[in-house]
């Protein structure tokens, strides 16, 4: 298990391929590099003659647990930045999967010495989908945090595994203090409010436009209620330049597949890349 230090957080990575283009895979969820099919799609990049890092971003698998920033994919967004200079692989392909469509995406915008490229896939989007987000990622602790303190929190089966993985992290977690904790949560699950200058939390369209490298953005040819077709298809259109290219295999929509037909578009757009 390899380990850097960013901005006073642990971080978790691992790195799969020994030279060439730099590359990053940011899962969604809170899931970690260890999600099915993430490594398995690392490994066939990197056959290409890539370096790929897989990462548990904070708040995920080995990570540390981190609470402060405008909204939590922000946070992960800087982290990833700064694992990206601190292992000296900037600026990199970034590609990220619902969640980590989100980091992807800010990472982009913000940090953007750090992108060559940018590859997204199941972009979370629609007034369910992204009202679910909200309630999914915080309403539990804001919930425990109110009526237990961190105790309760750290209790949520939503924590167990980073407490399991980084035992450091039941620490960090207990050190929070409540009102301030419950503050973050308010504040992260406002960001998943939807507003008509934002397609993707946290990232208003004028700071989308300016998202000057090559884009792809790769998704099911099916829709679902927290990943809608038409927010992929939106944001193709927002990021000068992107590509909009259809998944194909017969999983579930956010299925990581790395399929033949699948791996031959990823390599594709990285050849494009490579050519600027």
């Amino acid at each position: 298990m390899a380990r850097a230090t960013v901005g006073g957080l642990e971080l978790g990575y691992e790195l799969i391929g020994e030279s060439g283009t730099p590359w990053v895979v940011t899962p969604g969820g809170r899931y970690t590099k260890e999600d099915p099919g993430i490594r398995e799609l690392a490994e066939a990049i990197a056959a290409g003659g890539y370096r790929v890092l897989i990462w548990d971003r904070p708040n995920c698998g080995e990570s540390d647990v981190c609470f402060e920033g405008p909204t939590e994919s922000d946070m992960q967004a800087d982290a990833l930045a700064g694992l990206l200079r601190e292992l000296e692989l900037a600026p990199a392909v970034i590609m990220g999967g619902s969640g980590g469509a989100r980091v992807s995406m800010l990472a982009a915008a913000k940090h953007p010495d750090v992108a060559r490229g940018l590859a997204v896939l199941w972009i979370s989007g629609g007034v369910f989908g992204l009202f679910t987000l909200a309630m999914h990622y915080c309403a539990p602790s804001l919930q425990k945090a109110w009526v237990g303190g961190m105790e309760a929190v750290a209790a949520l089966p939503e924590w167990a595994e980073v407490l399991e993985r980084n035992p450091r992290n039941r620490q960090r977690l207990l050190d929070q203090d409540p009102d301030a904790f419950i503050a973050t949560m308010e504040r992260w699950m406002l960001a998943y409010v939807p507003r008509e200058h934002e397609l993707v939390p946290g990232l208003p369209l004028d700071v989308a436009q300016r998202i000057a490298v090559p884009t792809l953005v790769f998704r099911s040819g099916e829709s679902d209620a927290y990943h809608t077709r038409a927010t992929s298809e939106a944001v193709a259109k927002m990021i000068p330049g992107a590509k909009f290219v259809l998944y194909k295999g017969a999983g579930h929509v956010t299925s990581w597949d790395a399929t033949d037909a699948n791996v031959r578009d990823v390599r594709e757009f990285l050849r494009s890349v490579d050519r600027r």
